[in-house]
């Protein structure tokens, strides 16, 4: 019997593991190169396969779910969609040592989206406002409002409230946690969302936005997607955009009060979580969600 929480695993993976899993599962592509993708994201492990694929291997068991998502759910939503996703064309199955489902996807080129870039711009605002309105206008038949699956749920704001909270009291003195606490006060206290279930991204930010020659070009993982609330999605307006391009986000999106201040809520809880547990060894993360932090208490 296997000692210690799943959750603790953290599986030693490299080229070599990879390339192994690949010719054994995937032979068709065994003589295609493989190349280690870096930086990538703390949920997987990315390599280039040849050109046009990539493998995704997760890191830990918070993302092993997303493998499968991705592989039944990204093919038919790419269709529906302004900006490009990856879409999976294999799930390979544990090997090697190795304990859980991983993907091969094909691979999107295109810069990771940055404020530098962005944060000003209008027309990049009004676009990820069209992306989200195609997502949420979604609607297959295979997952009904009253029949959605528990991998197509996420956590709400009061799920958040005990760690946030816990949050505002580690950083008092780097922030203002009276002005956050009333943010995250307010967030709680505002109208839930009381329409039918609509499809969000679940990660909506912009290690998650690729950019071509300075324009938007594709929305890339899709682990957190679900059906509900979609202010988690208004993460990204906090995080990427200036006060004006944010007003046109809002503006072709279409948001009500209560849901905008619900996605303060998410920009906060989320800022909170990723700037404890990383600021004080990723410099480029602290700046990212200080600035994150900022847009929400701002709004």
């Amino acid at each position: 019997m296997a000692t210690g929480r799943t959750t603790d695993i953290r599986p030693a993976i490299d080229a070599t593991l990879v390339r192994r899993l690949v010719d054994t599962q995937f032979p068709q592509w065994a003589e295609l190169s493989l190349e280690l993708f870096d930086p990538a994201g703390s949920d997987h492990v990315i390599y280039r396969l040849g050109e046009e694929l990539s493998v995704r291997v997760p890191r830990h068991a918070g993302a092993i779910r997303q493998a499968r998502k991705e592989y039944e759910w990204l093919p038919r939503l790419a269709p529906h969609l302004p900006l490009a996703i990856p879409v999976p064309v294999g799930v390979g199955e544990p090997d090697f040592g190795y304990p859980w489902p991983w993907a091969v996807s094909r691979w999107l080129d295109g810069e990771v989206a940055t404020v530098e870039t962005l944060a000003d711009s209008s027309v990049a605002a009004v676009e990820l406002a069209e992306f989200l309105v195609a997502l949420q206008r979604f609607t297959p038949e295979a997952v009904t409002a009253d029949d959605a699956r528990e991998d197509l749920t996420a956590m709400s704001l009061a799920d958040r409230d005990d760690a946030t909270r816990a949050a505002i009291a580690q950083v008092d003195g780097t922030f203002d946690a009276k002005s956050m606490t009333e943010l995250w006060d307010a967030a709680l206290s505002a109208p839930g969302w009381d329409r039918p279930p609509v499809w969000f991204h679940g990660d909506f930010h912009t290690g998650n936005l690729l950019t071509l020659q300075g324009r938007l070009s594709a929305v890339i993982d899709f682990g957190g997607l679900g059906l509900g609330d979609p202010a988690c999605d208004l993460t990204v307006a906090f995080a990427l955009l200036s006060e004006g391009s944010r007003a046109a986000f809002r503006a072709a999106l279409g948001v009500d009060d209560a849901t905008w201040m619900r996605g303060r809520g998410w920009a906060l809880a989320t800022a909170l979580n990723a700037y404890t547990a990383y600021a004080a060894v990723n410099p480029r993360v602290a700046a990212q969600t200080s600035r994150q932090i900022a847009g929400a208490l701002i709004g």
